[in-house]
């Protein structure tokens, strides 16, 4: 298969931890892939005087997974050490945080491609980043790459990060101003993204300063003052996620899965796993970061799940009485529940989400079939 495996790697990374107002949890996986290659940072209190302050990211990293393992360690050092960020005394202007975080991503990719030449240009690899710096007042977004991030506000989605794709006409004058070409929506037809840390074969043009390059390491950064009342969280996840899930679908399911749980691990292994019975075929991390007025959990939103738990039940129950002898695959089963209307399903996740609760059902009923009824016989459902 490729760059695939013959079924999904389905055992989570998890964490959890919560401060200067903030609760976050995050899952990864690698999925299909045969290598897992994303990493994450979840800083919460920075240094030198920003105790106040927290950090961030998600980074998904392509032909291999070093430079994503380097950044997950150091990239947040490079963006607080620098002057640019530091400016004058006290805390830094916005204009300095924006700027320190430019210098760096330019500070850490050129460390990186200093290590790499020492080891004489071993390192192929390359990742994308997208992260929140939360101060007190403002909420910084950094993204360089196609990974993705949004800000929930008010129950809705009120800002995401543009994916940097070599076929964005800007994006694409860069890539021909430093003599490349963008074929089949990729870098002189081989990467995917146009901006990445890392990837130094892309960055070799002659003459061109690091953000002329044909991939280039300078992030967008945006700068949205909290509000109190309305800032309800933030998901930071890479493209394996939204490959599947648009960004109001997803939105929506968080905040369906957030009225029925305070476990933000458990929000995240369901973003996580539905996204991989969506079809997602990457590895995927996701981030969510809650503020204080993020959605609770409402005792008539947790009695509408259990119900819609126990008609799932009894109907994966009458499909195979229904069929008589032999037992139906769970592809069938799926297959009929996806023909029916069912009321109350979680917005963004519809069916998908609720895979594991069929797929326990028809295992009670059927401990002996040992028919790939896993997830592996699912990769053509939807």
């Amino acid at each position: 298969m490729g760059a695939f495996l013959d079924k999904p790697k389905m055992e989570k990374h998890n964490a959890q931890g919560q401060g200067n107002g903030l609760r976050y949890g995050l899952s990864s996986m690698q999925g299909w892939r045969v290598e897992m290659e994303d990493a994450h940072t979840a800083v919460i209190g920075l240094p030198s005087g920003l105790e106040t302050w927290s950090f961030f990211a998600v980074y998904d990293g392509h032909a291999g997974s070093q430079v994503a393992k380097y950044c997950c360690e150091h990239l947040l050092d490079h963006i607080t050490n620098n002057q640019d960020f530091k400016g004058s005394a006290g805390a830094p202007s916005v204009e300095n945080v924006k700027n320190g975080i430019r210098t760096g991503f330019l500070e850490i990719d050129e460390h990186m491609r200093a290590i790499a030449e020492k080891k004489h240009g071993a390192d192929r690899s390359g990742s994308t980043a997208v992260g929140v710096l939360i101060s007190p007042q403002h909420t910084y977004f950094i993204n360089c790459g196609d990974s993705r991030g949004l800000l929930c506000r008010n129950r809705k989605v009120y800002f995401f990060t543009q994916d940097h794709k070599p076929s964005n006409p800007l994006e694409k004058e860069r890539i021909q101003n430093a003599g490349g070409s963008v074929m089949i929506q990729r870098v002189n037809g081989s990467l995917a993204v146009s901006r990445a840390l890392g990837d130094f074969d892309y960055k070799c043009v002659h003459g061109k300063g690091p953000t002329e390059q044909l991939v280039s390491p300078e992030p967008e950064v945006h700068d949205i003052e909290r509000s109190e009342e309305d800032d309800q969280f933030i998901i930071l996840a890479c493209d394996g996620i939204w490959d599947v899930m648009g960004n109001e679908e997803l939105c929506d399911f968080v905040r369906s899965r957030l009225e029925v749980t305070d476990d933000l691990e458990k929000v995240c292994n369901e973003v996580v796993d539905t996204c991989l019975y969506k079809g997602s075929r990457d590895n995927m991390s996701v981030i969510l970061i809650c503020f204080p007025n993020a959605p609770k959990v409402s005792p008539e939103a947790v009695k509408k799940e259990e119900e819609l738990d126990k008609y799932l039940e009894s109907r994966v129950e009458e499909i195979i009485k229904k069929q008589g002898e032999g037992v139906p695959d769970l592809v069938h089963v799926m297959r009929t529940l996806a023909s029916e209307n069912i009321p109350s399903l979680p917005p963004g996740g519809d069916l998908a989400s609720k895979r594991n609760v069929i797929e326990a059902v028809y295992n009670r009923l059927n401990p002996y079939k040992n028919d790939d009824t896993d997830s592996t016989s699912t990769d053509d459902m939807w």
